[in-house]
């Protein structure tokens, strides 16, 4: 068949209208299975309030939303994944705290930036802390807590999932705004930590409300304070810090989800209201309770500001207590 030239520049012109973008976004999104790559190993809370909300946003979207695990180095390796992923909506991640704001501060090298390598979609959901204490410890309030503390000649051991992990963070800001020194003992995660303190070799833990509840209900473990502006949710009897004397104390474990730099703005739109339409599924908020969570779904924008607001605030709390992870 000849095409005379009349008929060839109205196919041009056709041609011209299609979609296109930078990432290789064309015509509608998603038209194939979106992975959530995900910087921790199966099991811990990452992994199951991933695996409460894929399922919710693959019905949402008409494609499936599967999980991949990447864990290792403080979820650098499943950043880096990311980063380096095609920006065409395919790939996504579930970070943290760390990922987005403090693993800058608390490794001299990292191979990711997360500020210009990562494109924000939505802060996904927050999660409380909670100091607690074994019952043999002489305090029930945080100022009986900071009173103990200045009165030992020894630092006040305490407990947390791990060095430089949002638990560890804000007990170091308790330090310094309460003025009494602690010794920090680490564990590989909240279970190990718990254990120790239910049998009395720590005396002190900032745990999450998930690990500590349970224990707390039974009274094997006394709550002193949580450590966010407002009160938990799900402890709404436990005051925070803030309203216990340090005025203006406000720490959260928190999460969000993030794309590949360069991922075109209608798919990151797409993936917000993805999320956001999940957030209001019930079983999807009754697993966050669960968990010790409150979702929190926001703008991209508002995740951008969250993310380096959070690393304004966290930098010099790590230099000054000298806390590394290389």
């Amino acid at each position: 068949m000849t095409m005379n030239r009349r008929q060839f520049a109205a196919s041009a012109a056709a041609l011209c209208t299609l979609p296109h973008s930078r990432g290789g976004f064309a015509g509608a999104y998603p038209d194939r299975s979106i992975r959530m790559i995900v910087p921790y190993p199966p099991g811990g809370g990452s992994d199951a309030f991933a695996r409460a909300v894929a399922p919710v946003m693959s019905d949402v979207l008409g494609q499936q939303v599967y999980i991949d695990n990447r864990p290792g180095a403080s979820s650098i390796i499943g950043a880096t994944a990311v980063a380096h992923a095609a920006a065409d909506g395919y790939t996504f991640l579930l970070g943290d705290m760390s990922t987005y704001s403090t693993n800058r501060t608390l490794f001299k090298k990292i191979s990711y930036d997360s500020f210009t390598d990562l494109t924000p979609i939505t802060l996904t959901a927050r999660f409380g802390l909670i100091l607690v204490v074994h019952p043999s410890v002489a305090a029930t309030t945080l100022r009986e807590f900071i009173a103990l503390a200045k009165a030992r000649p020894e630092p006040l051991s305490y407990g947390s999932p791990g060095v430089g992990s949002p638990h560890h963070l804000a007990m170091e800001l308790l330090s310094k705004r309460a003025g009494i020194q602690l010794n920090h003992v680490p564990y590989k995660g909240d279970g190990p930590a718990m254990q120790d303190l239910l049998g009395g070799q720590i005396p002190v833990l900032i745990s999450s409300l998930a690990s500590a509840s349970q224990h707390m209900k039974t009274d094997k473990v006394r709550a002193i304070a949580s450590t966010g502006a407002a009160r938990l949710q799900q402890a709404p009897q436990v005051p925070t810090i803030a309203e216990s004397g340090i005025a203006g104390f406000d720490a959260w474990a928190w999460q969000g989800f993030a794309a590949p730099a360069g991922t075109p703005p209608p798919i990151i739109h797409t993936l917000n209201q993805a999320f956001a339409k999940a957030a209001t599924n019930a079983s999807v908020r009754q697993r966050l309770a669960d968990l010790g969570g409150e979702l929190t779904p926001s703008s991209a924008e508002a995740m951008h500001k969250h993310m380096r607001s959070e690393a304004d605030v966290w930098a010099p709390i790590i230099r000054e207590a000298g806390i590394s992870l290389v």
